[in-house]
């Protein structure tokens, strides 16, 4: 017997399970005639919808291809999927079985349920690249004919969900369709009715004994009251995304901290003015090695990220096209605990979606309407991640080229800032025509959007650069201000604080973007290194470069730590790696452009780096 997968990867299977390597072609045939009434169609039927763009004799002779390859491999195999004839093709449902018979099994509700919802999670022809429209046409179809046995199937088995594993069944179905369908409002009723777990049950009974809380919306519900009447002015809803935790360390209650935001995503669903992604995507999403472009690919404006520990569950919403923390906290995971933080983590995210949703809803219709604008700007963020001149220069032609599409662009504006006061700071050349073109730029991007932290940021990099480090000072303020959890903006502020002659501020600040950012970029770890330097606390200087995973911007502050602790050897290394990158560096003259504000950091920097041999 072959099996025919359809959900996730395209495959067909012998017996014992082994993949045969049939043609990508030959398995979407094979899935379209199980579709079809009798499983049967002409050849020039399956010639069509295969190649519908092409010409009738082309698309003919393609076919006559494919059944060459598909009878090589029916003779190797001994196993037949398709019974050919000189006019017609049929599907040999007696030696098959097919995952799309999930959808139709005689099982009770909540097996069958399950089954389908599992099936469903994966995506029909997921892997499927549609060549024709009639392929695309047809998969789009199917999915949504699938959604529909789903909902039915749904509505079946919830009079028998009796357990809270029946109800997580039940509500991971609910969610799934309420992601593809937001304004399913049998479904979102469905889910906030739900026969509740002890959590549920528990947050019932506090709910109804607390008294109301003037600061921030008791519910979902309370919250749109706040929200002007009538939808958003863009047809397609900003996108939400609550990623499970992500343990640090060696610590208990991980499943009852997945569960809790899984809770919270079922509540949120109320929400009328966003879409809440589903729970099985959003696991997806935090496994995944490059999550930037899996958030990207699926246009999610908001995320909330979480970590557990053995301090608790912390918590961060981020506005993803500018990476901008919305807020930042930590919440107790106590079990006496867990109802009243369900509530807290619900009505926080809410209120702040709809503080969010207000200011932010222009920036984010400019950026749908602006797709190329968006695409460039991500593509040079990416390449900022690595500070060397190629990554830097690259990231500029994307900013650039995101400006072309998108002149007034913000967060564009504000990145090609940064990649000339990046390159100002690399080349360690002191050319002051990176910092003016910085300058324009971060005014620029202010002056697009006022109360965008990372134009102010990219403004206070700049005057410190310039050497004025009270105006820098400012500009950060104001930054962080607008933008109290935004880890760059802190990173930011700590470096200018390190130059302000303020080296404990400094540590104290960059050791807040590191908690809010723990797997922090370089920079951060080289400005944690600088602060420690002029603390005179090499060693921990050291212990922050040699964390870096590029090491190079770092090579000059390394040597000086080293020379003052008396390492003349490993001084000495680090001494030679920062020559052959920048084999002109001159100390004096670097030191006369370096804008520190006390004469004594001068000095303290200028013998380490003259005892490094500098």
């Amino acid at each position: 017997m072959l099996y025919l997968q359809t959900f996730g990867d395209l495959r067909l299977s012998d017996a014992n399970g082994n993949a045969i390597r049939y043609p990508a072609k030959g398995l979407v045939m094979a899935a379209y005639l199980f579709s079809r009434k009798t499983h049967e169609l002409s050849r020039h039927e399956l010639s069509e919808f295969l190649w519908a763009d092409a010409e009738a004799e082309l698309s003919g002779l393609n076919l006559r291809k494919l059944i060459s390859r598909i009878r090589q491999i029916d003779d190797d195999t001994n196993a037949a999927l398709l019974q050919i004839t000189s006019s017609s093709i049929r599907l040999r449902t007696e030696a098959l079985a097919v995952d799309l018979q999930a959808l139709d099994s005689a099982m009770p509700p909540l097996g069958r349920l399950r089954a389908i919802s599992d099936l469903l999670q994966r995506d029909f022809m997921a892997s499927v690249k549609p060549s024709t429209r009639s392929i695309d046409n047809w998969i789009t179809a199917e999915r949504r004919n699938h959604r529909l046995k789903l909902r039915e199937v749904l509505f079946n088995a919830l009079p028998h969900a009796q357990i809270n594993d029946d109800v997580r069944a039940i509500s991971t179905a609910g969610l799934y369709l309420l992601e593809n369908d937001p304004g399913d409002e049998e479904i979102r009723e469905m889910l906030r009715r739900l026969p509740g777990t002890n959590l549920a049950d528990e947050d019932r009974r506090e709910k109804a004994s607390r008294p109301k809380i003037d600061a921030l919306p008791s519910s979902p519900q309370d919250a749109l009251v706040r929200i002007e009447p009538g939808k958003p002015s863009s047809s397609v809803l900003p996108r939400v995304v609550l990623l499970p935790p992500i343990p640090q360390g060696h610590v208990a209650g991980l499943a009852i901290a997945n569960a809790l935001i899984e809770d919270v995503t079922i509540e949120l669903c109320a929400l009328r003015n966003i879409s809440i992604v589903a729970p099985h995507t959003a696991e997806q999403i935090r496994r995944d090695s490059d999550k930037a472009q899996v958030v990207a690919r699926h246009s999610i404006s908001y995320l909330l990220e979480t970590r557990l520990s053995t301090e608790g569950l912390y918590a961060q919403l981020i506005y993803f096209p500018t990476d901008e923390v919305i807020w930042a906290t930590r919440f107790t995971m106590t079990s006496d605990a867990l109802p009243t933080q369900r509530r807290l983590i619900a009505q926080r995210l809410t209120f702040s979606l709809v503080q969010e949703l207000a200011k932010n809803e222009q920036a984010r219709l400019n950026i749908e309407a602006n797709p190329q604008a968006y695409h460039s700007y991500l593509v040079g963020a990416s390449l900022m991640g690595k500070l060397t001149l190629p990554h830097i220069r690259k990231a500029r032609s994307a900013f650039k080229e995101a400006l072309r599409h998108n002149s007034n662009f913000s967060p564009a504006l504000a990145g090609l800032a940064r990649t000339y006061t990046s390159e100002w700071l690399v080349t360690a050349q002191g050319n002051e025509e990176l910092l003016r073109l910085a300058e324009t730029s971060a005014e620029k991007a202010i002056e697009g959007d006022s109360i965008f932290a990372g134009g102010h940021r990219e403004l206070g990099v700049t005057k410190l650069y310039l050497g004025d480090v009270d105006h820098s000072v400012s500009a950060l303020s104001l930054a962080e201000e607008l933008s109290p959890h935004f880890a760059d903006v802190i990173y930011s502020h700590a470096d200018t604080l390190v130059h302000a002659s303020r080296p404990g501020d400094a540590l104290s600040k960059i050791k807040k973007a590191i908690s809010l950012n723990p797997i922090s970029p370089d920079a951060y770890l080289w400005c944690a290194a600088g602060a420690c330097y002029f603390l005179e606390q090499y060693e921990d200087a050291i212990d922050y470069v040699e964390a870096m995973k590029d090491k190079a911007p770092a090579h000059r502050i390394a040597a000086a730590s080293f020379a003052m602790i008396g390492d003349r050897k490993r001084a000495q290394f680090y001494r030679q790696r920062a020559e052959a990158l920048n084999p002109v560096f001159d100390v004096e003259k670097w030191l006369s452009v370096v804008p520190f504000k006390e004469q004594w950091q001068r000095d303290l920097y200028r013998e380490g780096l003259l005892k490094a041999g500098f």
